[in-house]
């Protein structure tokens, strides 16, 4: 191949597109990286609609990691004390549909879990969910979009009657005010805040509303930033309310025309003073009535959130609060205005559209609902009654299946739950219980193919043809351009082989890509994500499309019920909803039309400070590196940019135990303990430590995050609590001088990492 390639960063949901051009062309020299190895050059893609060109270092360097530490051929052993053999994949596949066929007849189709990712294509998913839910019968599908994309959802549909951001990329460009709870978006989603930020200096009456513990590098670019304590978001939201219903700054024609519930959040938000709100967040006065003032005067509002507000024990009555914000000045449907979730990984957007987590299915579906079970049975030509009308679990009941015995067989593709999921000494331990896990993945060594059985090679970014939604619903194409290496196959090709196997032929008939991709669109023809009319070649011939996109060309129309209200709340403004926006004609997915508000009292951390365990621990990502760092942890420029992980303390606290910056300390909470160097910083508030969760015990020794976290979750999303939990703080001199371990010595790479033979 010698033209260039254009695709998606593989990253995170921002959804930049990327132009990929060959290691070599005519007239130019190879490019390669410092080892001399030819590397395909990445660039921004200009006509991409999201990011316009804009790339940050990680979709830069994306092509640095393709051939390095990969898994090039099914692997087998009889337990995990035995080395891994290379074997043929008719050997994996047929020890794995032996072993799904013995717990069919043992435990029942509900002893199989299959555990996936957000890293998937749309056409991985939906295959995925075609097998397990559908020709299997469990509902037994998960993925690691549990773990940062739940609660936003969960949100959205209890609120709005159906999942789906509201909002688009250039509302960035357009509000008055942009409201950033739970998210270090200039680290996180660097191009989303790119674009915001340059609005935000562009436009001085423009305002910047930063809530964070942390002062982040996106609190740095704030007018106002709000470092509450850890787990007051509530207490915050309700006082802002407070403030607007005192001060008669809500919309009360929208309120009454276009929502239901009210009354009952009216009566919570009276409980929330600006004396209570500030003392318990520990902020001033002053600065609550501010950010009050700033949603006042400003006539398009859009917050913005990520993982500070999804995992959470309150996760979802948390986004639903947010939500409330909007609902109470009519700030939604309008340019500039709206509640945005920023997605944490390439397709969780996709992902929930093909029905890709334990309670849903394709089409923004419910498990629990008879007629969209039916309708999916229609279309995979099976029997009725054969997808379970139960949830399936979760990804953390997976883990406890496995404690219990429940789980019989544990497949895993695309993620890293040994480093990622909370409590990890308890997960780990129940790995090691699996009867049979099956890790499908792009790389070896990870962290979890210590504890897998069989291991399979995937495909992965630019060897594969498929689609990813982002944000901000927009679909882009993503066509491979290079070879697998390898016995390499596609994450849906290997559901579908197996599915074959068992018998189900005429369901995984597809002979590519494009065959799924039809049949998954038609999944969602008249649901609200609808995609019928996208299909491989008009995303060639046009570029990313944003849904919905019915195949007749329709959309939301304006009844001539709500006309008034649309003319209410423009007030003659010359911008229109284009279409890129959900609800632009204020009428949700609820049954009545009307969106719900939802009145909560803030219950704080699942796990408060005590005298033993006085300080909370946040946990999160920085700029370069992206979750476990099974990619970017072999990339040498990332690497040098982050070569090791460290723990972040208030030069307060650090003077009270004695720490200097650079010392190492000990993180205990209840569940284990990891060590880190101190980095001394006002940037973090007294009485919280912030630790990155990139580093699994691959990249580093006793520098698990997640060692410390606990899995207390939501109980409608079932997001654990990942961003908080109580820990104590013991420097290691302390330790040393007491006769007992000795310092740790951190390296980035141990020198076990190598490709399997």
């Amino acid at each position: 191949m010698t033209d260039s390639v254009k695709t998606l960063c593989p990253y995170c949901g921002v959804g930049c597109g990327l132009e990929v051009s060959p290691p070599a062309a005519a007239g130019r020299a190879t490019h390669r990286d410092s080892q001399g190895n030819p590397i395909w050059k990445v660039v921004g893609d200009r006509s991409h609609p999201s990011s316009q060109g804009m790339v940050c270092v990680k979709g830069a360097t994306i092509s640095e990691s393709l051939d390095k530490d990969r898994l090039k051929y099914p692997m087998m052993r009889d337990s995990l004390s035995d080395p891994f053999r290379r074997v043929s994949w008719d050997e994996a596949l047929d020890r794995i549909v032996a072993r799904i066929r013995t717990v069919i007849a043992t435990q029942g189709s509900d002893g199989i879990c299959l555990y996936g990712s957000g890293q998937f294509q749309t056409e991985d998913y939906y295959v995925a969910q075609k097998l397990i839910k559908g020709c299997l019968g469990t509902n037994n599908f998960d993925a690691n979009s549990r773990l940062c994309m739940s609660s936003a959802a969960a949100g959205y549909i209890q609120s709005f009657g159906s999942d789906g951001s509201p909002c688009c990329y250039d509302d960035l460009e357009l509000t008055d005010c942009a409201f950033l709870i739970g998210t270090n978006t200039a680290e996180c989603h660097p191009i989303v805040f790119n674009r915001l930020h340059k609005h935000i200096k562009r436009d001085r009456k423009a305002k910047l509303i930063v809530v964070d513990p942390r002062r982040t590098k996106t609190a740095e670019a704030a007018d106002l930033h709000l470092a509450i304590n850890p787990g007051t978001d509530i207490d915050l939201l309700n006082g802002i309310a407070h403030l607007l219903m005192r001060w008669d700054k809500i919309d009360t024609l929208f309120i009454d025309e276009c929502t239901k519930d009210f009354p009952a959040y009216a009566e919570v938000i009276n409980h929330y003073s600006p004396e209570l709100v500030a003392r318990k967040c520990g902020i001033r006065i002053d600065h609550l009535e501010q950010a009050a003032r700033y949603w006042a005067e400003s006539e398009r509002v859009l917050s913005l959130w990520s993982m500070g507000v999804n995992q959470s024990s309150e996760g979802t009555a948390k986004v639903r609060t947010i939500i409330n914000l909007h609902l109470m000045t009519a700030n939604i449907g309008k340019p500039g205005a709206g509640p945005f979730s920023l997605t944490g990984q390439p397709n969780a957007m996709g992902g929930r559209e093909a029905g890709g987590l334990a309670h849903i299915l394709p089409g923004y579906r419910s498990v629990t609902n008879s007629q969209h079970r039916a309708e999916v049975e229609r279309l995979w030509q099976l029997p009725a009654g054969r997808i379970s009308p139960n949830p399936g679990r979760d990804a953390w009941s997976m883990i406890t299946g496995l404690e219990t015995g429940e789980v019989g067989l544990l497949w895993i593709a695309a993620t890293n739950p040994a480093v990622s999921m909370p409590d990890l000494e308890r997960t780990k331990a129940a790995l090691l219980k699996s009867p049979l896990t099956v890790y499908q993945d792009a790389y070896y060594p990870t962290e979890t193919a210590a504890y897998a059985h069989i291991l399979l090679p995937a495909a992965q970014w630019g060897e594969k043809t498929g689609t990813m939604t982002n944000s901000e619903r927009v679909v882009t194409l993503c066509p491979q351009f290079r070879l697998r290496p390898g016995e390499a196959k596609a994450d849906w090709e290997i559901f579908a082989e197996v599915g074959r196997r068992l018998g189900f032929v005429e369901q995984f008939n597809f002979p590519d890509s494009a065959a799924v991709h039809r049949e998954f669109v038609q999944a969602t023809r008249n649901r609200p994500c609808d995609m019928t009319g996208i299909s491989y070649d008009r995303l060639q011939q046009e570029g990313p499309i944003q849904w919905p996109c019915p195949l007749d060309g329709g959309g939301e129309n304006t009844s001539t019920q709500q006309s008034g209200i649309l003319s209410h709340l423009f007030k003659g403004k010359e911008e229109k909803p284009k279409g890129k926006r959900l609800y632009t004609n204020w009428r949700f997915n609820t049954p009545d039309g009307r969106a719900r508000f939802a009145a909560y009292h803030s219950k704080g951390l699942a796990e408060p400070t005590d005298e033993a365990y006085p300080f909370v621990l946040t946990t999160g990502r920085l700029y370069g590196h992206w979750h476990t760092q099974t990619r970017t942890g072999r990339i040498e420029k990332i690497t040098k940019m982050h070569p090791n992980p460290f723990v972040e303390i208030n030069p307060r606290d650090a003077e009270k135990l004695g720490i200097k910056d650079g010392d190492w300390i000990e993180v205990r909470s209840r569940r284990g303990k990891a060590r880190f160097p101190a980095k001394v910083t006002k940037a973090i508030a007294p009485g919280t430590v912030f630790v990155p969760m990139h580093w699994g015990a691959l990249w580093a020794e006793n520098a698990e995050a997640n060692s410390l976290t606990h899995p207390k979750a939501c109980p409608d999303s079932l997001e654990p609590e990942l961003k908080a939990c109580a820990v104590q703080l013991v420097p290691i001199a302390a330790i040393s001088e007491a006769g007992t371990e000795k310092p740790v010595q951190i390296s980035s790479v141990p020198e076990y990492v190598s490709s399997p033979s």
